[in-house]
Parts: structure tokens; C-alpha cells; sequence
């Protein structure tokens, strides 16, 4: 299977190339040339499965011809070793939770199983990596863990000083070893923009870069995998046509999940949930698509993206091609795309609403990722009654004890802390500021990374 670049001017590669590269020679992402199908028996097969089953078999789509069987079972058995809760709500509506891994965020499935990944193939070529990446909140933490202690892989890690929470920062903050942090004054966009000026600057070729945003297709992959397994374990038969509602910044969670409807998941919506960075809702509801810059804080951290790198991949699925500036240089299926999303932005009025009236009525504890996509749900249903009998699964990104100043405010009391998140108070932090200014930035990968 290859590999294309949104931009068109990059050569096609190979999954392994892709994987290390990151980035397209031409400063676009990695997207693949055929979007493997999954036939009825396929499907079928999957019903009521385990997730490291789903997850192979779906992986195998798209790898079969670069790793071995036994291999690829033997990564993902390691990288899914925890449980994904398919929380009953009320009614057919339920929220995933993807917050049980080791950083208590849905990033960890695609953390883990790309740092797995990228491992088994820099083995292979007994050969080392820089992994440069931005975060806006989990996204560090989950790369962090899943990369810590690695002898073949230094990992940099640019965040916005001023947005991130504290048990959000502390994960990454605390490990040291081959895990560098660097805070940036500035916006989580300012972050990415200079991992983007690195992977094009001609003078850093020598230190072999790569990115574990979700900008990497070795992030994307795996992001496919738990949609297929909510369905398989919901739907009672593949005759059922689910809705899932998606907190979205970066557009990499999206992704997955439209990759998983092109592979032939029944899906009837994806419902597209930002906070008030609304450059996507807007596009959908105008047609006009215009980058919002400086982003726009929100309690909903993770998700303040003022242009998601990975709406170039949504415009490119759909017959369109955007470049890494958000300029629109041919238009999709806008009908298309009409008809498999449904766009909304939800203030943090109402993020902090839907807390409070979520735990009220159903004893639901959301976090504010969580509460933006269970607030677009609600509203959806408000206006498509029709929809109101279907499977609905609404995705839980991130653990409620990550942001317990908000939670103890609305609701009062502060949430039972998971394993991962115990005893990072006591540690010491290892972080380095730094201005948002590239020539700083390049000039601190040559002189320590050389």
C-alpha cells in the first residue's frame, strides 16, 4: 500500500517511510493511495471481540505486506493492555472511554501502538530518531510515556506555556531521560507551527526527524480501531447505522473515524464538536474556511487549534486539496460531507452546563473535552429527532481527574485520581522556556541534538 501527500508534490512511500518521515517532502501529510474495504463476513466476524483482535485486524488492512502476522499481534497485544468502557448513558446512548490507558487519554492508542511501531522498524535499521512534536494538552504526555526510556528515539515536546493544566504538564515534565520539554509563550498553533519550520529547514536533515502529532499516519492508523470496536460490541446487527460525536482540535480522532466509515463501518453521522476555535464549523456552515489566529482559549484545552493540520486530510478525502496554510486550492464533495458530518461549536457556557446537567440527571462525570462532545450530541438530537432511536456514542477523550479544578467547582467534589495520575505532585519537572521564535528553537536542536 502507498502513500500519497495531500500536497501532491511529494513522491509516494512505502507505510514504513511514512511512519519515520512524519512529513511529506512537500510539507504535506501522509495519506493512503487506497482505503482498504472490510467485506460483510468481515464485519461480521468482529461482532462482540475482544479490542486487541479488532485492532490486528483491522492494522493487518493496512500492514500486511510490511510486517509479519505474528509481529503485528505481538505489538498490538503489548500497546492494548487496558480496557475502553462503553459507558451506558440512557436510552441507546452511551460514551467511550477512552481514558483508561496510561496517560488517561484516548491519545494513548495511537501513542502507544506508533512508538511500537516506529521501534520495531528503527531495530530493524539499527538506526536512531528525533521525534519533534506540538501539544496543546495529551497529546505530550501520551508521546512521553509511550516513547520514555527508548535508547533508539530522543523525543522534543513544544507546548503553550499558559494552556496546558497542571497534571497535564507534570506527565511529560516529570520523566527527563530522553524526553526534552520545551514551554513556548505562545499558542498551541505557534507550537506547530515551528515543529512545521524544522521539518522544512534544510539544515536540520542530519538529525533525522520525525513527528508523532497526529500530522503521522503511524498516529492515524490506530485511531480507526476503536470505533469499529464500539460498533462491534453496540450494534446488533451490521442492518444498524451508528452516531458518533466527536470532540475534535487537532482532527486526527475525526480522521480515524471517517477512515473507519470509508473501510465500510456503518455509520450514519459523525457529529464534528469543536469549542469556540470554529474555523470547521464555520467552513461547513459558509464554505468559507478561514484560520483563526491566535486560537481562541477554552477550558476544552486539548482543543484549542485555530487551523487542525489534519483538516488538509478531511479535504483530501473528500476530493479536495488544502495546503499546510488552509488555503483551499480545489473544493471537495461538500454535499458528501453534508451528508457524513453534521459541524458545531459549543462554548465553554455551555461546556460547563453540560457537566452540570450530565451528572445531574445521570450521574454522568465528564471533563471538558467530553462535555463538548455530549453537549453537540444533545444538540443534534434536539434538531434531528428522527435520529433520536439510533445507537449513539458520544467519545470520552481524556480523564476527568486531568481537570479537577473545573470539575470540583461545577460538581463539587474532585474525581477519584486513576493510577496514572497518583503521586506526580512529588516529582521534580525538567522543563526549558523558550521564546516563540524559530531561530531560537533551530538553534537549540543543533547544538544539543547534533
Amino acid at each position: 500500500m502507498k502513500y500519497y501527500s495531500t500536497n501532491l508534490k511529494a513522491s509516494e512511500v512505502s507505510f514504513r517511510e511514512a511512519l519515520i518521515k512524519g512529513l511529506a517532502d512537500d510539507g504535506g501529510l501522509f495519506m493512503p493511495r487506497e482505503i482498504p474495504q472490510l467485506s460483510h463476513d468481515e464485519l461480521s466476524s468482529l461482532m462482540g471481540k475482544p479490542y486487541s483482535e479488532i485492532a490486528y485486524h483491522i492494522a493487518a488492512k493496512f500492514l500486511h505486506d510490511e510486517i509479519p502476522a505474528q509481529d503485528l499481534k505481538a505489538l498490538i497485544e503489548d500497546a492494548y493492555n487496558y480496557p475502553v468502557p462503553l459507558e451506558h448513558v440512557y436510552h441507546r446512548y452511551h460514551v467511550m472511554r477512552l481514558d483508561q490507558g496510561p496517560t488517561a487519554s484516548f491519545k494513548d492508542f495511537a501513542a502507544r501502538m506508533m512508538g511500537r511501531l516506529m521501534q520495531y522498524y528503527l531495530n530493524l535499521e539499527k538506526r536512531q530518531l528525533l521525534i519533534l512534536t506540538a501539544t496543546s494538552g495529551d497529546t505530550g504526555s501520551a508521546i512521553a510515556n509511550a516513547f520514555y526510556g527508548l535508547d533508539n528515539i530522543k523525543v522534543v515536546i513544544l507546548y503553550p506555556r499558559l494552556e496546558v493544566t497542571e497534571r497535564q504538564r507534570k506527565q511529560m515534565s516529570t520523566l527527563g531521560k530522553n524526553i526534552e520539554l520545551i514551554a513556548i509563550d505562545g499558542k498551541f498553533d505557534d507550537c506547530q507551527a515551528l515543529v512545521k519550520q524544522a521539518f522544512n529547514d534544510p539544515k536540520m536533515d542530519h538529525l533525522k526527524l520525525s513527528s508523532a502529532n497526529s500530522i503521522n499516519i503511524g498516529r492515524l492508523i490506530p485511531q480507526t480501531m476503536y470505533y469499529f470496536y464500539a460498533y462491534s460490541q453496540l450494534a446488533s446487527s451490521l442492518d444498524e447505522q451508528v452516531l458518533f460525536s466527536v470532540p475534535s482540535g487537532n482532527f486526527g480522532d475525526l480522521m480515524g473515524g471517517l477512515i473507519a466509515m470509508k473501510m465500510g463501518l456503518p455509520v450514519h453521522k459523525f457529529i464534528v464538536a469543536t469549542n469556540a476555535n470554529d474555523e470547521f464549523p464555520t467552513y461547513y456552515n459558509s464554505g468559507s474556511y478561514q484560520v483563526i489566529a491566535p486560537s481562541r482559549n477554552c477550558i476544552s484545552s486539548a482543543m484549542n487549534v485555530g487551523h487542525p493540520s489534519n483538516v488538509a486530510r478531511l479535504i483530501a478525502l473528500y476530493g479536495g486539496r488544502m495546503d499546510e496554510k488552509g488555503i483551499i486550492h480545489k473544493e471537495p464533495d461538500q454535499s458528501q460531507i453534508h451528508k457524513d458530518m453534521y459541524a458545531v461549536s459549543i462554548s465553554d457556557e455551555q461546556t460547563k452546563e453540560t457537566i452540570v446537567q450530565a451528572y445531574r440527571e445521570h450521574k454522568l462525570v465528564l471533563e471538558p473535552h467530553g462535555s463538548v462532545g455530549w453537549a453537540a450530541l444533545m444538540q443534534y438530537l434536539s434538531l434531528h429527532p428522527e435520529d433520536k432511536d439510533r445507537i449513539c456514542i458520544s467519545l470520552e477523550t481524556a480523564h476527568p481527574a486531568k481537570f479537577p479544578e473545573q470539575i470540583n467547582a461545577l460538581l463539587g467534589f474532585d474525581p477519584e485520581l486513576p493510577p496514572s495520575l497518583m503521586d506526580l505532585d512529588h516529582k521534580t519537572e525538567y522543563i526549558l522556556p523558550m521564546e516563540n521564535d524559530y531561530d531560537a528553537f533551530s538553534k537549540h536542536l543543533l547544538e544539543v541534538y547534533q
